[in-house]
């Protein structure tokens, strides 16, 4: 077995910094799966980065829970020095790799929250507990998450649901909670993104937000989430790529000595990791280049480098600002024995031996055999239920639009989204798809690759539809362009009199911009979730459960209609069709 982690003072500057460097890897094993070529290195150079350059860290992406349990003990076997390896799941292990728990997003618990502020944190700590448990069942070591954010701008296209809520005092609450959840595990945990980006209406994937506030106002909204993160011992913070002129004129959060190292490092009292958001970003790449901006995130206090676009020139161009006395030698060192710390922490397991000897082995990180015996269980599976019902928004006029029989034949399932060939929580056997199939309803995708048609009775023909909306903000996309394609399509379903009903699967904040439109007999249901124990879960507060075969059974096996398969009262037969026919309560086995 190798060293665990070695003497600082015996490794060169060129290793010291290497270790401050997390870059970009897939989830998957082979170089052909590899999804983002920009940013996925191939196993050649990634193993060069690894073994030769001895970077600190990796931040995975794609696969299956399973496919990245054995992605991770293949880097690690790769690496001089053990990984911290990192995965943005601030919903679950399963929100980036299948097979794992998926969570709805953070604002689900502060909607619960409003109503039952007791709930809500105790199911924010069991989150975090499921999240940090099942990480760690697969390898990962630094779950990136919570996000403290304030969302208290519902424009915001890059926060949005990803918040706990839309004040300090709800956020601050829950984000404590997750935090408490997560610490028995073996994982760090950081809050983001210091100092604030709730109150932004620019995507900073894109380009560069900037905050107008003053410091009293940060002070009262922005700062008092990452103040109670801290107080809770939260592992590491993450920065903001956005300009804050009352705190720094000239440089964006993650590139201020003023921002990082003033305001967080000594007045807040934070000692731990301090780490950049993706330099890869557009609000900072786009101005100051890959090489620069790891220089200015180091001097103004970073520990960690998080996706530099060119991870050698990057530590090149450290080293040689060290060499030129713009980095004192002793920063990068105090960053290293941070970035030790933490590896103590969630590399190494707890030895019961001499000090001289603890660090010495590592067994290996991740066992696979065991991994159906700790991702998604049963419990983990219940917790997710609860939270998606305990949010739900529910709207079931009496009378509704499903009382004309006219209404359920040659009915229409329109779907709308962002990128239909980039969203795995929808396909043929996803319940949005598949309840609504099985009952004879035909499909219609439209995305933002969808051509743009006028609609209009000469376009389409008219027929009476179940509108599904899925739509929250999305790095590098933003939502407004797809909010108006949602707008568009729905006042004409509305003006043309073909709507049925309505389903919005993500953002509240896109349901209070429909609402005044909405004619009052059309229901409607919003979850906060899109995957597809989400879409299961608008069905459920109002029918029992039975499950049926998806059609192609039914018509292998029999000419039974589908209606007299379901057992149940004359009384709820007759609720359910006052419903949509696609509303009614089955799972597709």
């Amino acid at each position: 077995m190798k060293q665990i982690l070695p003497d600082i003072d015996s490794l060169s500057l060129a290793a010291q910094v290497a270790q401050l460097v997390v870059v970009r890897a897939s989830g998957y094993l082979f170089d052909h799966q590899i999804r983002y070529p920009t940013w996925e290195p191939p196993s050649e150079t990634l193993r060069y980065w690894l073994q030769d350059l001895g970077v600190g860290g990796v931040i995975l992406l794609g696969g299956s829970a399973g496919e990245l349990a054995l992605r991770i003990q293949q880097l690690q076997e790769w690496a001089r020095i053990p990984l911290l390896m990192a995965a943005d799941v601030e919903e679950g292990v399963g929100q980036r790799f299948a097979g794992a728990t998926w969570f709805p997003p953070p604002m689900a618990l502060a909607a619960i929250a409003h109503q039952n502020p007791d709930q809500a944190i105790h199911d924010a700590r069991q989150m975090g507990a499921v999240t940090a448990q099942e990480a760690r069942a697969i390898g990962l070591n630094w779950v990136l998450a919570p996000v403290v954010d304030v969302n208290n701008n519902p424009n915001n296209p890059v926060i949005n649901v990803r918040s706990f809520g839309e004040t300090p005092e709800i956020v601050s609450q829950l984000a404590i909670a997750f935090i408490q959840g997560a610490q028995p595990y073996p994982v760090l945990t950081v809050a983001k993104h210091f100092p604030g980006h709730g109150d932004t209406a620019v995507d900073s994937h894109l380009d560069l937000p900037v905050i107008p506030h003053t410091l009293e106002r940060l002070r009262e909204i922005e700062l008092p989430p990452f103040k109670a993160a801290i107080a809770a011992g939260v592992d590491s913070v993450m920065s903001a790529h956005l300009q804050i002129p009352a705190l720094d004129p000239e440089y964006p959060a993650t590139l201020s000595h003023r921002i990082l190292t003033q305001e967080l490092r000594q007045t807040l009292g934070f000692d731990g990791l301090i780490v950049t958001d993706a330099l890869v970003m557009g609000a900072i790449a786009n101005r100051y280049g890959a090489t620069e901006a790891a220089v200015l995130a180091v001097a103004a206090g970073v520990d960690v480098l998080l996706m530099p676009s060119d991870p050698v020139g990057a530590i090149q161009a450290v080293c040689a600002a060290v060499a030129t006395g713009r980095i004192a030698a002793e920063q990068i060192r105090a960053s290293v024995q941070r970035i030790w710390q933490a590896k103590r922490k969630v590399c190494i397991p707890a030895l019961v031996a001499e000090p001289s000897h603890a660090w010495e082995s590592m067994p290996p990180a991740v066992h696979p055999q065991d991994l159906t015996a700790h991702l998604a269980q049963p419990d983990a599976i219940a917790l997710v239920d609860r939270i998606l019902q305990d949010s739900l928004r529910i709207h079931h006029p009496q009378p509704s639009r499903f009382n004309h029989p006219s209404q359920t034949n040659h009915c229409r399932n329109l779907i709308i989204l962002d990128d239909a060939l980039e969203r795995d929580f929808l396909g043929h056997h996803t319940p949005a798809i598949a309840i609504p199939n099985t009952m004879g309803y035909h499909l219609q995708i439209v995305d933002s690759n969808t051509p743009t048609l006028p609609l209009d009775s000469n376009t389409d023909n008219g027929q009476p539809t179940l509108l599904q909306l899925f739509i929250r903000g999305n790095p590098f996309r933003g939502s407004a362009g797809l909010t108006h394609t949602a707008q568009d399509w729905l006042q004409f379903l509305i003006q043309s009199n073909q709507l049925q009903a309505l389903v919005i699967y993500g953002s509240p904040y896109i349901l209070d911009t429909f609402l005044p439109t909405l004619p009052a007999d059309v229901p409607y249901v919003f979850t906060h979730g899109q995957m597809p124990q989400a879409q299961r879960s608008p069905y459920k507060p109002y029918f029992n459960h039975k499950c049926i075969p998806c059609r192609d059974e039914i018509n292998r096996v029999s000419t039974t209609p589908v209606w007299p398969l379901l057992s149940a009262t004359p009384r709820r037969r007759s609720r359910w069709r006052h419903w949509l026919t696609v509303l009614i309560p089955v799972e597709v086995c």
